[in-house]
């Protein structure tokens, strides 16, 4: 829950109450959004400035629903921080710092604005393209699956109490591919010897080979800004992740790994560290985005 409910800011010529404010940047972005920060600024119709955006989501007198963008991102941040404390913080952002209000909002909000109507729509009229509406995570697949791996990050210790250390393959014995192609080659052979009532090679997931194949590639190729996103963890570890074509990545650097596959609906795949992937997540630390 962010802010109270008589926050509000001058945007479009109008009263905003404002609900809630997140953070569009490199580093920060709302995952159900996309893979990386490009992809969650072209969801918002937005051009990926390298120093991002805030998003202030709110409604107008009426109770319609808009998100207002501006380019103030250390305003928003501390708006933020000070709720996230429990603190009053009123955001009113100077109107020289809107850059767009566009209606409707690109995530779920629980919450509205008191003495208005409930939260609806603009009128087309009023509006400057369609509404915006969150991504659907009734059913599996890329949002739902970011999601998921959000929670992980947010939840880490409760899901890695969860894992016993001898019950999964090392990451050694996951990569036993040289690169996307070979990965790929070994999950078909997997999915086909599961198909015909015989099990994968010991140790073996394809779908892991995958994302750890083209993990690598990432260090070797940078990839779009915000795939590999670095943030705290306790002690000196990092929490690091990474997120492709179908796939999620969470794990701490002094740690294991989790996948996420959206070819395996709900499934929180383990990965060991064994001899390789100490390397990889140092390596992908060291190109990883991190909040300034």
């Amino acid at each position: 829950m962010a802010g109270t409910d008589e926050d509000a800011v001058a945007a479009a010529d109008e009263a905003l109450y404002v609900l809630t404010a997140v953070l569009l940047t490199p580093a920060k972005f709302p995952s159900v959004l996309g893979d990386d920060y490009p992809e969650a600024c072209s969801a918002l119709g937005l051009a990926p400035l390298a120093d991002g955006y805030g998003l202030v989501l709110g409604q107008d007198g009426d109770g319609a629903r808009w998100t207002v963008v501006v380019d103030d991102v250390s305003l928003v941040a501390v708006a933020i921080a000070s709720w996230d404390c429990g603190m009053e913080y009123d955001l009113s952002p100077d109107e020289r710092s809107v850059v767009a209000a566009l209606p409707g909002w690109p995530l779920a909000v629980a919450v509205a604005a008191p003495g208005v109507p409930a939260p609806h729509d603009p009128d087309p009229e009023t509006a400057d393209g369609p509404p915006l509406a969150p991504p659907d995570t009734s059913r599996w697949g890329p949002a739902q699956r970011r999601l998921g791996a959000d929670e992980i990050a947010l939840q880490w210790a409760m899901w890695r109490e969860q894992i016993d250390d001898a019950s999964f393959a090392n990451a050694d014995e996951a990569q036993a591919s040289d690169g996307p192609a070979e990965a790929a080659q070994e999950e078909a052979k997997d999915e086909h010897a599961e198909q015909n009532g015989q099990e994968a090679g010991p140790g073996k997931h394809g779908g892991i080979q995958r994302v750890l194949a083209e993990a690598r590639g990432y260090v070797e190729k940078p990839p779009p800004l915000g795939r590999v996103r670095s943030s705290f963890a306790p002690g000196d570890a990092r929490t690091l992740r990474a997120d492709g074509p179908g796939w999620s990545l969470v794990a701490r650097t002094d740690d294991i790994a989790f996948v996420l596959l959206d070819a395996e609906p709900g499934e929180v795949l383990p990965v060991g560290r064994g001899p390789e992937l100490p390397g990889l997540l140092e390596a992908l630390e060291k190109m990883a985005v991190r909040p300034s």
